[in-house]
């Protein structure tokens, strides 16, 4: 069985997917709007990266900036829409104004997915509670990835709760991935694949140019080799 490390890029069009792909990406998560952090892409956009390339995609589901649901109703639509696109895979998450995991939406909008696998992104970073998160969302259909930096303020500052969180796989709510990603480095790689983390998250790391600019596939490679040296 092979140990090869996931690596998830960023994708807001057909030029980034096929750039991602060719650097050696496993999967994209694919968003618009990186001004509000990422948001649910368009359908069009969604059909022609799926055109265009040939790994796993992952939709947002997001409709404004922060981690409120707002108007779950939309986020259903979105939701249906994709999957009638042919989208089989997602990402999602929602505090309630407490901080805590906002169950009324996470499980209204997972009951769409139908048994899809999807990823509940950094809004853990924000939660009041990690591990109450955790045990909340265990038993949800679907759940196979976390998406975090340990921290709000990054991988820098969360290093040591993401090494901790590592070493918990064994324990209820721990058994989906931690896939680490926001303010991720290079140099944090070595540090982070000896504690056990196989699975990584790139956005502006993978445009030189910053988000003005596409995925550029150098850089990608760059961050493949890395994860496999």
């Amino acid at each position: 069985m092979s140990n090869r490390a996931v690596l998830e890029v960023i994708a807001l069009d057909a030029e980034d997917a096929v750039a991602a792909q060719a650097g050696g990406a496993d999967r994209l998560e694919l968003v618009t709007d990186m001004a509000a952090d990422g948001l649910t892409p368009s359908v069009k956009v969604f059909a022609e990266i799926k055109a265009a390339v040939g790994i796993p995609l992952r939709v947002m589901l997001r409709a404004a900036d922060g981690f409120a649901a707002g108007d779950i109703g939309v986020l259903v639509e979105k939701a249906r829409a994709m999957r009638a696109a042919g989208a089989e895979e997602f990402v999602l998450g929602f505090l309630d104004q407490d901080g805590h995991a906002d169950l009324v939406a996470v499980e209204r909008l997972v009951a769409e997915l139908n048994g899809c696998p999807w990823t509940f992104h950094r809004a853990i970073d924000r939660a009041v509670d990690r591990d109450v998160l955790r045990k909340h969302l265990a038993d949800l259909p679907g759940l196979d990835t976390y998406l975090t930096a340990g921290s709000p303020n990054g991988v820098d500052a969360g290093m040591d709760v993401l090494l901790a969180e590592a070493g918990r796989s064994d324990l209820p709510g721990y058994e989906p991935q931690i896939m680490v990603g926001g303010g991720l480095r290079l140099d944090h790689v070595p540090r982070l694949r000896a504690a056990g983390i196989e699975a990584f998250h790139i956005g502006g790391a993978a445009r030189p140019g910053g988000w003005s600019g596409p995925v550029d596939a150098a850089a990608v490679r760059e961050w493949r080799a890395a994860l496999d040296g």
